[in-house]
């Protein structure tokens, strides 16, 4: 028999369903269109996160959803809010991040009479989401709620985007909280392990890839080992490279842009690979150039293998967490052959190498700061002494852009999920998405690393952190250019340089107007004591870090070692 319920709005029962499923926070933008449901948040366990704009709602859900494996939550108002959202939901569904955006949508009886904001939540959705769906029975209110954050968890991860009518939201409905929906965890069959083992077994040079959101609890740390055992070197998808530890005789590197040419390489000699939670890309495969010819495994939850381009000679269904624990039963000295620890040595050493601490070679002698006179910071020396301090345990953000690239190499991740990057390419990622972490995990330093264009897209949510107690350290790399368009120009329309520069503030100031602790660096030497007291102030702390326009990511071919071709 069912417990007795009392009515509530159907706004109240969207709250109550959320606590329900364990929602520690929601991420929103307020609107006129969704009164009900903040009047619900007024009193309830979920903390409403006051955002400042949509986007950066969208994007704080986003890191959310990555970083906990629970889908993160969004709320926006109807047109120009949901507008301002698009960005975080085409990014949770090419990175495959579990997300649900409720957006308030005009009154029922004002559809399709053009009424203020009004617009087609399907239309403009529709391609880009897992689901989009309209609560229009306030019955049904609890029930669309839960089962929208089934289908973004489900499977291959992913948005939904739901519709919520400003005058259902007030209709009284008795229906109780709907409670959470155990999404199936499909395990590989002892037959399938043992075809896997027996490819690697008769390998001369497999590698395993993993990547995509889900590692936590230790899942990469198991993957590594066994791999290490079986004498397989581990490479991970660009930007997903938390997923193992950065350590261990196994651990051969990252893919995607910035990657070292030697990584890369052997990733195109492996003649098995072996995806975990992600898939043959665009962007790990150098634009559908690298990794065409190897026999081919792929463990995922999606049977549709909707991103992965190419052969797939054994397909696994099962998340990276249910593959790792079954492959606790295997024996890995039964897949690693008859291979010597040559192939595996040689791949780990070629990262090492690549991500080793130095003076970057591409910084010209002669090169000077926008408007300083200074020669301007080495960010191989700043980013050495970052990855020295944070010493692994961090969570870093990135948002786009060639700033990006010197964290990517020299700042290890020892820790799973620690690492928030737009894998679409998105700009203005990096501060939402630190401000996020840092409520998620107040016991943890949570690091942004972006350009000044990046930064410019989204920093007033540092607002947010101030209004709800975050302490992230942002780090702005500033050239004064879109620095990623101007290396494209510079390749392909030389000496003329268009749309691509930039005028910016003292952004050490301007987080200093917060009240929070600003530094401005000009030089390498600065670099360091600011750093020491950015990580020292206990609040949110920003570096502002001088670069020349005409410094570039360090070169992927910096040591005559690495540039060879991988022996077997």
């Amino acid at each position: 028999m069912s417990a007795p319920t009392t009515s509530s709005s159907a706004g109240h029962l969207i709250v109550r369903t959320l606590e329900a499923h364990g929602v520690r926070r929601v991420y929103a933008v307020p609107g006129e269109s969704y009164l009900d449901v903040l009047d619900g948040l007024y009193d309830s366990s979920v903390e409403t996160v006051v955002c400042r704009h949509e986007g950066g709602a969208g994007f704080m859900a986003l890191a959310e959803g990555r970083l906990t494996g629970l889908p993160g939550v969004a709320m926006v108002t109807r047109g120009p809010g949901a507008a301002n959202a698009m960005i975080a939901i085409h990014t949770a569904w090419q990175d495959a991040t579990p997300l649900v955006l409720f957006v308030g949508l005009v009154p029922v009886h004002d559809r399709e009479r053009e009424a203020f904001q009004e617009f087609s939540l399907t239309g403009w959705f529709g391609s880009t989401a897992k689901r989009v769906m309209t609560i229009d029975d306030a019955d049904r209110a609890g029930e669309l709620t839960a089962e929208a954050m089934r289908i973004a968890a489900a499977g291959r991860p992913g948005p939904v985007v739901v519709g919520l009518p400003e005058d259902v939201l007030v209709h009284l409905t008795d229906a109780a909280p709907s409670q959470p929906i155990a999404a199936p965890a499909p395990q590989p069959a002892p037959a399938e392990l043992e075809t896997l083992v027996a490819r690697l077994a008769r390998a001369e040079r497999p590698a395993i890839v993993a990547g995509g959101d889900g590692w936590h609890d230790g899942a990469g740390r198991q993957l590594l080992d066994f791999a290490a055992a079986a004498g397989v070197p581990v490479f991970c998808d660009w930007r997903a490279y938390d997923a193992v530890p950065h350590d261990g005789p196994a651990w051969a590197g990252w893919l995607g842009y910035g990657r070292a040419d030697a990584v890369a390489a052997g990733y195109a000699a492996a003649d098995v690979l072996v995806f975990v939670g992600c898939s043959r890309s665009d962007v790990l495969s150098d634009g559908y150039t690298l990794g065409f010819d190897a026999e081919t495994v792929l463990v995922s939850l999606d049977p549709e293998a909707v991103q992965h381009a190419g052969r797939i000679d054994q397909q696994i269904l099962a998340a990276p967490a249910g593959f790792v624990a079954a492959l606790a039963g295997v024996d890995p000295s039964g897949a690693r052959g008859s291979r010597s620890e040559e192939w595996m040595r040689g791949r780990a050493e070629a990262q090492a190498r690549f991500a080793a601490h130095r003076p970057d070679a591409t910084v010209s002698a002669g090169s000077t700061a926008a408007g300083t006179g200074e020669a301007g910071v080495d960010l191989g020396v700043a980013f050495g002494q970052l990855d020295d301090r944070l010493d692994g345990r961090a969570i870093l953000t990135f948002g786009a852009g060639n700033a990006t690239i010197w964290a990517h190499r020299f700042v290890r991740h020892l820790d799973p999920a620690s690492l928030v990057g737009a894998r679409n390419g998105a700009m203005g990622l990096a501060v939402p998405a630190a401000v996020a972490a840092s409520l998620a995990f107040p016991e943890r330093r949570a690091v942004a690393v972006c350009g000044d264009g990046d930064f410019l897209m989204n920093g007033q949510e540092l607002a947010t952190a101030f209004a709800h107690g975050g302490a992230p350290l942002v780090i702005v790399v500033d050239n004064g250019i879109y620095g990623t368009i101007v290396q494209h120009q510079e390749n392909h329309y030389p000496g003329r340089p268009s749309g691509t520069r930039m005028v910016n503030p003292d952004f050490a100031a301007w987080m200093a107007s917060f009240g929070g602790h600003g530094e401005r660096v000009e030089t390498t030497e600065q670099f360091a004591p600011a750093l020491d007291r950015a990580l020292a102030a206990g609040g949110p702390a920003l570096i502002h870090v001088l670069i020349g326009s005409e410094v570039m990511p360090p070169a992927s071919r910096e040591i005559a070692a690495v540039e060879s071709t991988p022996a077997n």
